[in-house]
């Protein structure tokens, strides 16, 4: 009877244990429950495995615990690792709409393009602040100013983390410059870094409650920001309660146990230092605590578990890849966010009575245009400016001319021969199903011009190519018809070189973003000159083309269009090669485009520029001549349409800057501090908490365009303002109402802005600081009055004494305004 009890008892504890052990499967069981019951079920081996990347873009499984692969992709303008999707527009021109409710959408419309293609995790926002405008990576990003960024940032993290898509929110913290961005140290006090630099990833934290953090490539004051403990974990883990997980940005890890220890929770895009081999060795020797390891696992867990990632499956197929739904918010967003700088006579809208025929001229006017490298989109259809203008103004009759030759035309029209005496046209193409070159080609075949593009790889793998991971070699000979020099263009994702008789004329062999270069060389008329070009394409999709033409420049025939018009548009400004992450760009356009604009407006004073930028740039030479500027930003795929629409006043244009535009790039307060000095690799952020518009506001600096500025074809007034104090010391509430009305022809949106002054202050401010703003729609004549609440945070400032935010009682203004430079009504409270 004895042996019988025991045996019931063994069997009991058998069940109750294997119960036990199978909490984390029970999808009603606490987060907590289930992340605690995994982790102790992983190995030492597979905990140290698990925080290093898989195949690039995964965070790997573990088959035998059930524990399934995660897979991430770019963001933040489009899915960008698995083929065509939908191209929304800039994160700059989002941030231009100032309209929070429409970016929540873009975020929810990124997560049903991920959930549509399985993905888990999407590597975005991006809200790094924009110091200076060559950043190549401004594009991806939001403001100058904190608050607006975190108001955009919050907005995208909630409508991505409400389709059940994890945001990770980048590059933490400093990253801005792409010039040597794994070599330079952001060196930033801590003031200035807690006002300014850290605002948007706090918010992103606490209030959207995002699942992940990158960091960045960059140290800062000196430390990598993937192993800087007081960024990490005593701010980011510590002060602000983040219990997700911290990755790094794709190779920006240094060190094993510096980031073991120092707060970095995931190495992508696999482990390279935080390995077994160091690992190990350093739980042995007592250099990183195991309970260190197991945090980062359960972090990574734990947002496994709350976001349903163990129990559903990530992809839905009921969602289509090219969405309708999708491309709608995409062109609102263009639409919003397009910003009117200059109206001289009111040129705009154009009216189809009256524009007959229009020139649209530029290197911009028939292409998709958008910012390069990681978050660079392929999208399924596209509207270029020059179809916007055909479908939206059908009664105008457009000419075309490029201007200046773009890289379609000059494909087309490139000649090449396979061989040394031969009339067959084309190159000798090789394509190997490796990135090296190595062994025999899987195919050979006679390539008329290089010209490869994403729609290319469905007819490639049928041949045994792959989407990335291949190489491709091209052979053949050049005939000039001429004596003089000639120019060659290569573009390309990853590597490539071109070789002229056998001399390295071009020598760009590495992975990177899109990327444009080009050689002069002269050659004879009546010899031929070998060319050979290869090419591979590692972890990003294939894409190259080859292009020669004689190097001389014409614009007379843009000019001849646009003699012939009623009016011009000129298209300029930068493209996925010349503005993109890994480079900064130059603050002045491309060679050559200011020249076409005074070419075009001598031609015909009725032109308006459309620029396309992640910023400002140089305008000096043409803006005092221009009557009509639109910054476009990169548009996106549906682009086109919108310009059109705002062009012929089908839509009022309401988008405002979100950044300042400078005259002169000396007139910038980073202008001495941007560059690091005699090879330092040191960058001292002396301006402090003066940048952009806090600058030009206290120290009296007029720049081109203030911050917040943006034309309408209508036109609004404010009156009316009250303000009423609550709360109690410390914990003031402030509810602040004025009218605002449309007065004039045509109905539009206004956004507008409310700036906090603290009029006495103990240490120094800005004059002052957006601190609220609403986007509002009216019809002409309508009225509206507009509510915006303070709080505490309106009010503070960092103090660096106690290490926290607070403010000193007494006098504040209250500056309601169009821009900041464009204050209309004033209140003076007093906060106890």
């Amino acid at each position: 009877m004895k042996r019988i009890t025991i045996a019931i008892a063994a069997v009991f504890l058998m069940m109750t244990s294997a119960a036990f052990s199978q909490v984390y499967k029970k999808t009603k069981a606490s987060v907590e429950a289930r992340v605690n019951d995994l982790l102790s079920k992983m190995t030492t081996e597979e905990k140290i495995d698990y925080i290093g990347g898989y195949k690039g873009f995964y965070i790997r499984g573990i088959e035998r615990l059930g524990l399934p692969e995660i897979k991430l992709t770019d963001g933040p303008v489009g899915t960008h690792k698995d083929g065509k999707s939908t191209a929304y527009p800039a994160s700059i021109l989002s941030a231009a709409t100032w309209d929070t409710a429409l970016v929540y959408q873009l975020g929810k419309q990124l997560g049903r393009d991920s959930r549509a293609r399985g993905v888990h995790v999407l590597l975005a926002p991006g809200v790094n602040i924009i110091r200076a405008p060559m950043c190549g990576r401004n594009f991806e990003y939001f403001s100058e100013d904190p608050f607006l960024t975190a108001r955009m940032g919050v907005a995208y993290v909630k409508g991505l983390q409400d389709e059940h898509v994890v945001a990770t929110v980048k590059h933490f913290a400093g990253n801005n410059q792409e010039w040597d961005r794994n070599n330079v140290s952001s060196d930033i006090d801590e003031r200035t870094l807690q006002e300014i630099y850290l605002p948007a990833f706090k918010a992103a934290v606490q209030e959207a409650k995002a699942g992940s953090i990158m960091n960045s490539y960059n140290p800062l004051n000196g430390v990598y920001t993937t192993q800087n403990h007081h960024l990490n974990n005593e701010i980011l883990k510590g002060d602000w309660g983040f219990d997700g997980f911290v990755m790094s940005d794709w190779s920006s890890t240094y060190s094993g146990v510096g980031a073991a220890n120092g707060g970095l929770d995931l190495e992508m895009p696999r482990a390279r230092f935080m390995t077994k081999d160091t690992l190990l060795r350093a739980l042995q020797n007592g250099q990183v605590k195991m309970a260190v390891i197991d945090d980062k696992v359960k972090r990574i867990l734990r947002v496994i578990f709350r976001f349903g990632f163990f129990d559903n499956k990530q992809l839905d197929t009921s969602i289509p890849l090219d969405n309708p739904d999708a491309a709608k918010t995409a062109l609102e967003l263009a639409r919003g966010g397009v910003v009117l700088l200059k109206n001289e006579n009111k040129i705009l809208p154009l009216y189809e009575n009256k524009i007959k025929r229009l020139a649209v001229i530029g290197p911009n006017a028939n292409a998709y245009i958008s910012g390069g490298g990681s978050s660079y989109t392929f999208p399924f259809h596209s509207v270029s400016v020059l179809q916007g203008i055909g479908a939206v103004a059908q009664q105008v009759k457009a000419t075309y001319t490029a201007g200046l030759p773009t890289l379609p035309d000059l494909v087309a029209q490139s000649v090449f021969y396979t061989a040394p005496g031969s009339q067959t046209r084309g190159l000798k193409g090789e394509y190997f199903n490796n990135i090296k070159l190595q062994g025999e080609p899987v195919f050979t075949q006679t390539d008329s011009v290089v010209s490869i593009n994403n729609g290319w790889h469905i007819a490639a793998e049928n041949q045994g190519i792959p989407f990335d991971h291949c190489s491709m070699r091209w052979t053949g000979v050049v005939r000039p018809g001429k004596t003089t020099s000639y120019k060659f263009t290569v573009r390309g994702f990853d590597g490539f070189r071109l070789f002229i008789n056998k001399e390295r004329v071009i020598d760009a062999w590495r992975d990177q973003g899109i990327t444009t270069r080009e050689a002069v060389v002269s050659f004879e008329a009546g010899k031929e000159y070998d060319i050979r070009l290869e090419y591979f394409a590692n972890v990003h999709p294939v894409d190259i083309n080859l292009a020669w033409q004689e190097n001389k420049l014409d614009f007379a025939p843009a000019i001849a269009a646009a003699k012939n018009a009623d009016a011009a548009i000129v298209c300029i400004g930068f493209n996925e090669s010349s503005e993109r992450e890994s480079n900064d760009r130059s603050f002045e356009l491309p060679l050559h485009q200011d020249s076409l604009v005074k070419a075009i407006v001598k031609a015909n004073p009725n032109t308006i520029v459309l620029l396309n930028a992640g910023g400002n740039a140089y305008m000096q030479q043409w803006i005092n001549e221009v009557p009509g500027l639109l910054h476009t930003w990169y548009a996106g795929q549906e682009g086109g349409t919108a310009i059109a629409e705002i062009l012929f006043g089908k839509t009022n244009p309401s988008g405002k800057l979100p950044v300042s535009f400078e005259k002169e790039w000396k007139d910038n307060p980073v202008y001495h501090n941007y560059y690091d000095s005699a090879g330092s690799k040191r960058v001292a952020y002396r301006e402090g908490l003066f940048l952009g518009y806090r600058y030009y506001d206290s120290k009296k600096v007029t720049p081109q365009f203030p911050f917040g500025f943006g034309l309408s074809y209508t036109s609004f007034s404010y009156s009316n303002i009250k303000t009423v104090v609550t709360g109690t010391p410390g914990k003031p509430r402030v509810k602040l109402s004025f009218t605002l009305k449309n007065t004039g022809n045509c109905d539009g949106a206004e956004v507008a802005q409310l700036y906090v002054r603290d009029v006495q202050c103990p240490v120094s401010r800005p004059d002052k600081e957006l601190k609220g703003f609403s986007k509002v729609f009216l019809k002409k004549g309508e009225s509206r009055q507009v509510t915006m609440e303070l709080d505490a945070a309106a009010f503070s400032y960092y103090k660096t004494a106690v290490k926290r935010f607070g403010y000193d009682a007494g006098s504040f203004d209250l500056l309601v305004g169009s821009s900041s430079a464009a204050i209309h009504l004033k209140s003076r409270i007093l906060i106890p």
